[in-house]
This record gives structure tokens, C-alpha cells and sequence, in this order.
């Protein structure tokens, strides 16, 4: 199954980078029913197709997902919306 791992530099703290993974973790589930739940620091999602983890750390964010055989053809297009977003978020 198709891997992504992006990690991205941030200089918030992590009180605030969590906020900002929250409200992503909110359209997510209004947009693709996406259920997550955290643990420590790390929001573990997941949805037929799709399992993850966005981790949380001082200093950067880690988005870990693995696709199902149905998403694999759209690897590329989830990875370039999880950077947008990132970049978005945490540039």
C-alpha cells in the first residue's frame, strides 16, 4: 500500500501547532468523514482507504498516512493537498 510521510518545520509552540492540527482534524472529517482521535501529542485519523497520523512537535509536524488500493492511484494528488495545507498552516 502507497505510503506518504511529509514532515514540516514550524515555529509555533505546541499548545498552538496542536490548535491549528484541530481545526484541519475539523474540515477533514467535514469533508471526507475522516474520524480521528489524539494520543499524546499525536492525532491518529482514519476512514475506509485511508489510516494516519499527524504528530505534533516543538518543532515540526509530521503527516504519516497509508492508502488502501483505491486511493493508490491518487497518492500524488493527496500528497501535494497535505503540503498545501501545510504550507498553509505552517509556513
Amino acid at each position: 500500500m502507497p505510503k506518504i510521510d511529509i514532515r514540516r518545520p514550524h515555529q509555533l509552540s505546541i499548545a498552538e501547532a496542536r490548535s491549528v492540527v484541530e481545526q484541519v482534524a475539523a474540515r477533514m472529517y467535514e469533508k471526507f468523514g475522516m474520524e480521528g482521535r489524539w494520543q499524546d501529542d499525536t492525532l491518529l485519523f482514519s476512514r475506509p482507504g485511508v489510516t494516519g497520523s499527524i504528530a505534533v512537535a516543538g518543532d515540526a509536524i509530521q503527516v504519516k498516512a497509508e492508502l488502501g488500493l483505491m486511493l493508490a492511484p491518487l497518492k500524488g494528488m493527496v500528497e501535494q493537498e497535505i503540503r498545501r495545507k501545510l504550507d498553509e498552516h505552517f509556513s
